[in-house]
């Protein structure tokens, strides 16, 4: 099953080559979907972060007091001002220039870097179905320049289905040639009849329509049922908060919120009151404290209700290694013992 697809425009501008403007927008066509690995410290169980330190004295240096160089000789290096780098950046024009159209299958699989969907604009919709079928009748990528986030790059405009899709490329001096050893003496080695008809044969039984769903990332795939085990197994760690982070304050019962939901779904659980919505101070509070707002106090007419053990569940921290994902749209929270 594919990445559901993206809604977040990346990019907004026009493809343009002669005197055909197409206003079109970009979306990312790929997902990154392997599991994020946390580094964190075993021994107090909080998160590990980076640090900007000088290799010469192992101090930390603080972002803002670094500049920038490139080495020209060893040990040498050019330093670099902000007003440096500004001048040379490249300038945007949003505009997606198409340079060159050329045969599909003269470039080489190592040009393509990453690829965008490219969605027609406001009144782009008839140019960019033009576009879309006269590459698709000719056999040609349009070979374009485009400046995403002040960085220029080469791009191969080229049709996909019912659209378009712009798939960066890499610049000829960042492609390297392949060794010798990849090739060898084919001369040498040249297959005869017998073993191409053979080979053929093989490839032939092997053929099969093209369904990227018959393919799996079999290290994710196992990842994810070693999390979803120990997870339902409770073998899951809670990180200490970060200095300056508020824990929740203790109470006299503080329940792990596993439980409360096991005790829920076999019906032994008494159905809590809903509360009423926070004022919007009480809100704010919540939100910057990460921890659920005090509920309003009842009207002096209404009969005092009997006192109630307070419970408070601690927010867990981001998960790591080992750590179970909450649903999505969803905040798993885990409590502590008092």
């Amino acid at each position: 099953m594919t990445a559901p697809a993206s809604t977040r425009a990346v990019w907004k501008g026009a493809i343009s080559f002669g005197l055909v403007h197409i206003p079109v927008v970009l979306y990312s066509a790929t997902a990154e979907t392997r599991p994020k690995f946390n580094l964190i410290d075993p021994t107090t169980m909080s998160p590990v972060g980076n640090k900007q330190v000088s290799k010469t004295t192992g101090e930390a240096v603080q972002r803002d007091e670094l500049v920038k160089g490139i080495q020209v000789e060893e040990g040498q290096y050019v330093v670099l001002s902000k007003e440096d780098i500004r001048n040379a950046l490249p300038k945007s024009t949003q505009t997606i220039e198409i340079e060159a159209f050329v045969d599909a299958a003269e470039i080489p699989a190592t040009f393509f870097s990453k690829p965008y969907h490219v969605a027609p604009g406001a009144r782009g919709l008839k140019p960019f179905a033009l576009l879309r079928d006269v590459l698709q009748r000719t056999g040609k990528i349009g070979v374009a320049k485009i400046v995403i986030s002040t960085k220029q790059h080469l791009a191969a405009l080229m049709p996909s289905g019912g659209g378009l899709v712009l798939e960066l490329m890499r610049w000829s001096d960042e492609v390297r040639d392949a060794p010798s050893s990849t090739i060898g003496d084919t001369g040498a080695a040249a297959p005869n009849e017998r073993e191409l008809k053979m080979a053929e044969q093989l490839v032939t039984d092997m053929a099969a329509a093209w369904s990227p769903d018959l393919f799996h990332d079999e290290f994710k795939e196992k990842l994810q049922q070693l999390v979803q085990a120990k997870a339902a197994a409770g073998d899951v760690a809670t990180l200490q908060p970060l200095p300056g982070e508020e824990a929740p304050a203790p109470s006299a019962d503080v329940l792990d919120l596993t439980e409360l939901l096991r005790r829920s779904l076999q019906g032994k659980a008494a159905p809590a009151p809903a509360a009423a919505a926070p004022a919007p101070a009480a809100r704010r509070s919540a939100a910057a404290n990460d921890e659920p707002a005090a509920a309003p106090r009842k009207k002096a007419a209404e009969p005092k209700a009997p006192a109630k053990a307070r419970t408070s569940v601690k927010a867990a921290a981001s998960t790591g290694a080992g750590t179970g994902k909450p649903a999505a749209g969803t905040r798993k929270r885990k409590g502590e013992q008092a």
